[in-house]
């Protein structure tokens, strides 16, 4: 078993996500961070825990590359018979990766995905609610259609889409597929990795909680996106798009993914091109489907009352929210 940490200026909480795998019971899990050229005490961190841990192995990229090369240093240097990303602000409570190994090999699954606990860091051991379902599930088979359906964040909301799981994955899976997280992705390169495992034949399925913490962080990086990867995102379903294996419900599916991720990342992209005085960039991020530009209008009608209101009363209208707001943007259709 190997535990995949990809970390970058995360010397305030990495202890806490190694220790809470070398407690595991009832499997053997190395862990190996890699460092994704952190500039605080991440490395300091981890090395304190690998001079004293033979199962911790620390590797560091010299450059930063983001969390999908952070993990493929990581999962190049795995060795266990499965591998499973944590990621170095989320911890695992005792007995999680058992769980997710024996629910493996008793259905012959290529990738088990328990469902999260969500939690605050101020009370990182109380989970608020469930990610995907607030009552027992048992095990649910996964497909390609329903995964992407899983991924929608107009019928989930911004932070309840199946792309946010953490499964056990069989390895040797991944090597005979030849697959790993695309190393141009800064978002969304958990979703493209299972959504296209899932085309390449992989058994996948969701279960219950076992114990893995989805930490909130207000300085997370997972709230914070820019138009570069949301356009990453949006090539990504583009290039699922361009696979002839594809049913005609799955395509139809995926391509309602794109549309609502080439919202996302057009508006974002006409944010940028406001601030630099870039018209020509801006006309171009309507050049997509009518619902991309319907979208990118109501939202410009939005924000010119919200101006309004400011200029008015020198405060927001009650009930409106300034849409260049990331976090806001996430939960949007």
């Amino acid at each position: 078993m190997s535990v995949l940490i990809a970390a970058w200026q995360a010397e305030a909480t990495l202890a806490r996500a190694i220790e809470s795998v070398l407690t595991q019971s009832k499997v053997s899990a190395e862990v190996i961070v890699a460092d994704d050229a952190s500039s605080d005490g991440t490395s300091a961190v981890a090395q304190k825990f690998a001079k004293r841990h033979a199962q911790v192995r620390y590797l560091r990229l010299d450059v930063n590359s983001g969390p999908s090369a952070a993990r493929n240093a990581a999962l190049a240097a795995a060795q266990g018979r499965y591998v499973t990303p944590l990621d170095s602000d989320d911890h695992m409570a005792p007995g999680r990766l058992a769980r997710l190994v024996e629910t493996a090999q008793s259905g012959a699954w290529d990738m088990v995905a328990d469902d999260l606990f969500l939690a605050d860091e101020a009370t990182p051991e109380t989970p608020r609610c469930r990610l995907w379902s607030q009552i027992d599930i048992g095990v649910v088979p996964l497909d390609f259609e329903g995964f992407v359906r899983g991924n929608l964040s107009s019928l989930h909301g911004g932070r309840g889409e199946l792309g946010f799981l953490k499964p056990l994955i069989l390895r040797d899976f991944l090597t005979r597929a030849g697959l790993s997280y695309r190393a141009d992705m800064r978002l969304g390169e958990d979703y493209d990795l299972y959504a296209t495992a899932l085309k390449a034949g992989a058994r996948f399925c969701l279960t219950d909680p076992a114990g893995y913490y989805a930490i909130h962080r207000d300085a997370s990086l997972s709230g914070r996106h820019s138009a570069a990867d949301l356009a990453a995102l949006v090539d990504a379903d583009r290039r699922l798009l361009g696979r002839s294996d594809l049913t005609g419900p799955e395509r139809a599916i995926l391509r309602r993914h794109l549309i609502e991720t080439l919202k996302r990342a057009n508006w974002m992209a006409l944010i940028d091109a406001v601030k630099t005085r870039d018209p020509a960039a801006a006309l171009r991020c309507f050049s997509a489907p009518p619902q991309v530009g319907l979208t990118l209008m109501g939202r410009l009608a939005e924000q010119a009352v919200i101006r309004s209101t400011r200029r008015l009363s020198g405060r927001p209208a009650s009930g409106t929210k300034d849409l260049t707001d990331p976090k806001d943007l996430e939960s949007r259709p």
